[in-house]
């Protein structure tokens, strides 16, 4: 047995049947050409059904003491792993649209993992049109994270469509071949350079300025409480009650779209910010605009929390290692362009603040600014006394085309967690040249959540036509092409 993490084992002190607290992804592919349907996806269902070693924690199970997940949690192997229990082969019905498909999607979503059993599932689905297939999977957040589960899908492709990867994204001998991959691409040459060679002395005084850090950090966020801080955006403070800080049912809906690169990066670029800039004013113009056609908007701007990766580069090991920063989406604001510069400085505020610290720093400041939550969510309290609004994260994906076993990839869709006084979730992938965007929501809370797609789109268009993008008959201007270049891992999910 192996213990899990305070940080990991808070997912599972979060859990009801109302919120669960898994993570998932839709992958969408299009067949190989002149392949029999049915034979490739045998053979693909054969590959996840391995029944081998896996990797840690996907062939293991949860094991408590007395006090459940109130005291100790621990990891142990699971003797009697049913394969046929996890990988499940579905097939939609017709006509096989993508409708049809996310509304699937959001029913497996909206059930618990089973907690005697390892915390995860893949489904394999076929039915779709145009000789396309999906997989879904889905893992508690106690085992991985966004930035993890990404490095567990990146295992199975190719950037070449004739590869053939025999191998399942869970097996040990995966994980194995794919950490060698990654640890080929750092510097051969490890020795330390001079200047990094530390005495004693030095390592002690950094450890106590990181104390002297988190302490700082602490006495901003009291700042903003006392209003002498008015740049920094913290959990709590401020958040209007609106339509989405109610208490969630446990159903879900999911929808999911894609957006060209380029043009999200150009925005954001027009406005001398960050292509995440732009897809946090793309999100708060689309909530803008949902809960006016709801008579809902708030006086106040609605708040996001925006995770953030401290995952160090080639790390595939860690189940959780995030931090979080509170921005303001200005949904207050009715000028488009005066909605991104106010998004803009108050990403720039959390990020400077952020740069002060450490990772391990920043684990421990996240805690503290976001302990409150735990009891209010645990208590039942979390619409009465939201957090935050909403919750925007962006996890990086391949930036080349992939392939699995010459299927091609068309389409990575995040699906997450919405929470009590959160009742939506935005979370994206970058994925050659694309923004794949998944979008999950409290089925009862946040109504016809598909037509926050179109507003997303329209809060786009907006922000084009304020940068000068469009031209006077409503055409957009080209954008420079996104070069591919080989995959780099970022510490840091914007």
């Amino acid at each position: 047995m192996r213990r899990m993490p305070v940080n990991d084992a808070f997912f599972l002190m979060l859990e009801s049947r109302r919120t669960p607290m898994h993570v998932g992804g839709l992958n969408l592919f299009t067949l190989p050409k002149d392949v029999d349907d049915a034979s490739f996806l045998g053979k693909i269902g054969d590959i996840l059904r391995y029944d081998g070693e896996l990797r840690r924690p996907f062939g293991e199970k949860l094991k408590t003491g007395p006090l459940g997940i109130a005291g100790n949690v621990y990891w142990e192997d699971d003797e009697e792993l049913d394969m046929e229990y996890h990988v499940r082969h579905s097939a939609l019905p017709k006509p096989g649209r993508y409708r049809e498909l996310f509304s699937l999607v959001s029913r497996l979503h909206g059930s618990l993992l089973d907690r005697s059993r390892p915390l995860w599932e893949m489904h394999l689905i076929e039915g779709l049109q145009n000789r396309q297939f999906a997989t879904y999977f889905k893992a508690h957040h106690c085992a991985i994270d966004g930035v993890g589960a990404m490095h567990l899908m990146m295992s199975m492709y190719s950037t070449n469509a004739r590869n053939k990867v025999k191998l399942s994204p869970l097996s040990y001998e995966a994980y194995q071949a794919y950490k060698q991959q990654i640890e080929a691409g750092k510097q051969a040459n490890i020795r330390p350079r001079n200047e990094e060679v530390r005495a004693i002395s030095d390592v002690l005084r950094e450890q106590l300025g990181g104390t002297v850090n988190v302490a700082r950090a602490v006495q901003d966020m009291a700042s903003v409480w006392m209003g002498r801080n008015t740049g920094v955006s913290v959990p709590f403070h401020k958040v209007p009650r609106s339509a989405l800080s109610t208490q969630l049912t446990g159903a879900r809906r999911f929808v999911a779209q894609s957006w060209d690169f380029a043009r999200v990066r150009a925005v954001g670029k027009a406005f001398g910010g960050t292509l995440n800039d732009a897809v946090m004013a793309m999100c708060a113009g689309a909530l803008r605009k949902q809960l006016q056609a709801q008579r809902a908007l708030p006086k106040h701007s609605l708040k996001a929390m925006a995770p953030v990766s401290l995952r160090a580069a080639g790390d595939i090991d860690s189940a959780n290692a995030i931090g979080m920063v509170c921005v303001d989406l200005a949904t207050n604001l009715r000028d488009p362009a005066r909605r991104m510069r106010t998004i803009k400085e108050s990403m720039d505020a959390a990020k400077a603040q952020l740069e002060q610290l450490t990772p391990r720093e920043i684990q421990i400041y996240t805690g503290i600014s976001q302990a409150p939550m735990l009891f209010t969510q645990l208590l039942g309290l979390g619409s009465r006394f939201p957090a935050f609004s909403t919750v925007i994260s962006n996890v990086p994906g391949p930036r080349e085309k992939r392939y699995w076993n010459g299927a091609r990839l068309d389409g990575m869709y995040p699906v997450s967690i919405p929470f009590d006084g959160a009742a939506v979730n935005f979370t994206l992938v970058s994925n050659f040249d694309k923004l794949d965007f998944g979008i999950i929501a409290c089925r009862r809370s946040v109504p016809h959540v598909q037509n926050l797609i179109e507003h997303m789109e329209e809060a786009l268009v907006e922000l084009e036509d304020a940068a000068g993008l469009r031209t006077p008959s409503g055409r957009r201007r080209k954008a420079p092409k996104r070069k591919a270049s080989r995959p780099k891992q970022a510490k840091t999910a914007k």
